[in-house]
């Protein structure tokens, strides 16, 4: 299901989360986030994956990069700026460890081979609309919001706050993240998954 360098993606990003949310108090607190972490993410994978399939189609897991800048079309970086990597360290020191970044990790997505193939419903058309897109990147957004219900239930509070943090985050409708498909793809899913993020966040602030 993962490949090689889905799986490379995933544990640099898994350490670099781990890293700024935990700060290294303790290993304890460092163990923790960086199991927590690796399930957060392997959950919205997952999640993903299995809806792509039903879309007949399969997506690849890379590192969040941003290759442009401003508006006009020949405004590219010489090279990527590795926005997975860096943003969630910039984040972390300019807000002075306040303000932790959670999205690191975007997807690309093509049809399978035999999907031209069929003729009826959704598939009247070969082709990876942005509506599949934001359905699939919205699978693994309602994914990460069950497990973070999940994970308060069972008494793991702060695996579901980070769920929801991660949500949040990967909500915002910029660049590649998974917001960004989901809010080209069908703005009243949009509208709907930020309520509800925003609701668990308001529910974490009233907690704390």
């Amino acid at each position: 299901m993962l490949n090689k360098k889905e799986i490379i993606s995933i544990l640099i990003v898994t350490l670099v989360l781990a890293f700024t949310i935990s700060l290294i108090e303790t290993w304890n607190i460092f163990l923790y986030s960086l199991i927590s972490i690796f399930l957060i993410i392997i959950i919205n994978i997952i999640a993903k994956k299995v809806a792509s399939y039903y879309l007949d189609s399969e997506i690849e897991i890379k590192l969040w990069e941003i290759k442009r800048y401003g508006f006009k079309p020949h405004k590219y970086f010489k090279n990527p700026f590795q926005a997975g990597i860096f943003l969630p360290i910039i984040f972390i020191v300019f807000s002075l460890g306040y303000l932790k970044w959670m999205a690191s990790l975007v997807f690309d997505v093509k049809p399978k081979t035999y999907r031209a193939a069929k003729r009826h419903g959704l598939y009247s058309f070969s082709e990876i609309t942005e509506d599949h897109m934001g359905f699939i990147a919205a699978v693994g957004i309602f994914a990460n919001l069950f497990f973070a219900i999940i994970g308060y239930l069972i008494g793991f509070s702060e695996f579901g706050q980070l769920n929801i943090y991660f949500a949040f985050f990967n909500m915002l409708p910029i660049s590649d993240l998974d917001g960004n498909k989901i809010f080209f793809g069908s703005l009243p899913l949009w509208s709907f998954l930020a309520t509800l993020v925003l609701i668990g966040l308001g529910y974490i602030f009233l907690l704390v």
